[in-house]
Parts: C-alpha cells; structure tokens; sequence
C-alpha cells in the first residue's frame, strides 16, 4: 500500500494514496517523512524561495533515508516565466539562480547531477478560441499547444481551416500511427486534436491566462555529463548506467531550453514527427520510462469521464493508477524525489519516497508526501 500523508501547516493526515481512506497504522517510515514535512512547509508556486524548498527538502530527506537515486523538479522559474513575463535579464537570474540549488545540492551531498531542461518559453501571440465549434473541444490550462475536439461539424472544419493559429488538425488514425501503435493502444484518445501554431495558445477556462508558453521544442538541453543522447527516451537508460558506480541525481530544470541553458549539453529530441512535448505528465513519464507516453493521459482527452466518487487516487488528479516502469520502481536501492510541481513527483518518478507541493493552479494548500515503499 502507498501511503499519503498530506501537511497544510495546521495537521497532518495519513491516507491510503489508492482509496484516499485514513490510515492509522503508524511507523518510523511515516514518522521521518512527517517530521520532514514539518520542518519544511512550501512557500508557494512563485515565492522568491520555492527553488531553495526543494533543494533544503531533498537535503533533509537524504540525510535520513540515504538514497543512492534522486529525483527531482525544479518549476519556480517555469511559474514566474508563464504567468509573470519577467524583463530578459531577470529571466537570467532566475534561472542562474535556480541552477546555483542545484549546484548547492551536488555539493552537499556529493550527487553526480544530469539536469534535463525542460524546454524554451516564449512570449504569447494570440489566443485560439474554440469556443464557437457546434462540437467540443477539451482544452488544458498547462496544454498550450493542443486541444482535442469530438464530434465536429461541416462548419466547424470551415471554422478551423480560417484560423490563422490553428497548424493542423490531426485525426486519430495519423496520430497514433506517428509513433507505430496500435488503435487498442490509443482508446482515450480524441477524435481529432487540434495543434497550435508556436506562440499561439488555446483559450482555457480557468482564470489565470499566461504570457509565456512553452515554445516547440523539438529539441530539448540535457546535461554534457550523460553524453550524447538522441532521444528524451534515452535518458533512463543512461541515468541507470550512471547509478551502477555512483549516486545520481536527475534533475528537471523547468522552463528552461537550449536557448538559455547555462551549462555545456547536448540536444535531444522531445518529441516524434511535428508532435513535441511539453513540460507535463507526457513528457516526464517518457524521460522517466524510456518510452514514448503520449497516450496513458493524452492531451484533449476526456478526464472528466472517470472524475467520479468511485475514482481511486483521488489526491493523483487527473491519473486514475500509478504508471509503471518509471525509474524510481526499476531502481534496486534506495530513491526519493523531491519537486515543487503538484502531482507529478509521486505518480511520474516511481521512487521510494516523494515530497511535492500541494499546489493547485498556483493556490498553495501544503505539502503532500508518498510512500511507495521502504527499503532496508
């Protein structure tokens, strides 16, 4: 059993992460991960310190449970970049300042570190509005690029043909084909998914509407010390490699790409095709796994169709089961990750011990950590 025990500040609480049932059962496991919690609450999504959180975290964490495999996220700057727009030359410092924590933690703990980023963010051009389509479109506030649509009309193909944002509408067919499955393997997929143009965004229903997304990224900066991968899919087998004779940490640098990726790397491609990934559940389970993930959670599909009392892992959000073959449930000793993006550190990384923010659209509601497992 996997366990949750979730901070805000005030209590605790202990869930079985499946059910979301309380647990009662007790142990030093627990009580080391809880006292962690404590010692670290999470400033929030934009605070100046949500870098340094991760890095004193993980720091606290490894001084206690000693793993040989780390995995973790760093996303303050990815935040700031999308909804604040920061001026060129505070972009640098933040992210100068968000690679001097990673530096800070390989030095502490003497961690061979390969930072993966997670790819360039550019200005908005203009906004897509679907909302005129006698079908429906599923958008994602953290989806820019891609948007599924169901049931469309003669009018609605006229409609997306006219706007100048819209780069193709793939059907389902093609783009399961892209990378080589099966129609079994693609059930959750849309009808039709609808790819932006680079800097135009589909218009999401929430409230807060960014000024920088991802740009296309087909490429994607990893760390000169991994050596020449040519694919994100590469990564995990070569991290394992690196963790036959040493401790690593593999470290994902949000919001940041070749353009401004400080350190010597090599390019590696993010994506099959026209179709690149963005930073999301898709693109680290595919550096996680070794193998492409966009159809676990596709973007554009239906989650809300599984959102009901009877959904197991209610605090996992959208994901309905814990993915498997990530890197942390192939490795043999001992893991943690540590991250503050919300969700992903505990479904994607597959490690022993996972510490995130419980963060929902920037709205800080604590911290949560899993327990997976715990190894002697």
């Amino acid at each position: 059993m996997s366990v949750a025990i979730i901070d805000a500040r005030q209590w605790q609480s202990v869930r079985d992460l499946r059910t979301g049932e309380k647990v009662t059962d007790e142990g030093p496991g627990i009580d080391m991960v809880s006292d962690v919690l404590k010692n670290h609450p999470f400033p929030g999504d934009t605070d100046a310190k949500g870098n340094q959180w991760v890095t004193d975290t993980a720091l606290d964490l490894i001084g206690r449970y000693d793993p040989q495999f780390a995995f973790l996220i760093y996303a303050q700057q990815y935040y700031l970049f999308r909804f604040n727009g920061p001026s060129a030359q505070e972009r640098v410092e933040l992210i100068n300042a968000a690679f001097a924590e990673v530096e800070r933690f390989a030095r502490e703990t003497g961690f061979s570190t390969v930072i993966v980023g997670t790819g360039d963010m550019i200005p908005v051009t203009d906004y897509i509005d679907l909302s005129r389509l006698d079908g429906l479109a599923v958008t994602s506030h953290w989806t820019t690029r891609y948007s599924g649509l169901y049931g469309l009309s003669a009018g609605d193909r006229e409609y997306l043909s006219g706007l100048a944002g819209i780069e193709r509408v793939v059907g389902k067919k093609e783009f399961f084909s892209l990378f080589g499955k099966s129609a079994a393997e693609a059930d959750r997929l849309p009808e039709y998914l609808a790819v932006a143009r680079e800097g135009y965004c589909f218009r999401s229903t929430l409230l807060r509407q960014p000024v920088m997304i991802p740009a296309n990224n087909m490429c994607v900066p990893v760390a000169a010390n991994l050596g020449a991968v040519r694919s994100i899919t590469g990564i995990s087998g070569r991290v394992a490699a690196k963790l036959r004779s040493e401790k690593v940490a593999l470290v994902l640098m949000e919001g940041v790409g070749r353009k401004d990726f400080p350190l010597p790397y090599h390019s590696c491609r993010n994506g099959v095709g026209w179709y690149c990934y963005e930073p999301g559940e898709a693109q680290y389970l595919t550096i996680s796994t070794g193998k492409h993930q966009a159809f676990a959670y596709p973007v554009g599909y239906k989650s809300y169709v599984e959102d009901d009392e009877r959904k197991e892992y209610p605090f996992s959000g959208y994901f309905t089961s814990l993915p498997g073959g990530t890197i942390g449930s192939r490795f043999s000793g001992r893991s943690i990750a540590v991250g503050n993006r919300s969700m992903f550190m505990h479904t994607v990384t597959g490690t022993d011990i996972a510490i995130e923010c419980f963060a929902r659209n920037l709205y800080n509601q604590g911290c949560m950590a899993v327990i997976h497992r715990e190894k002697a």
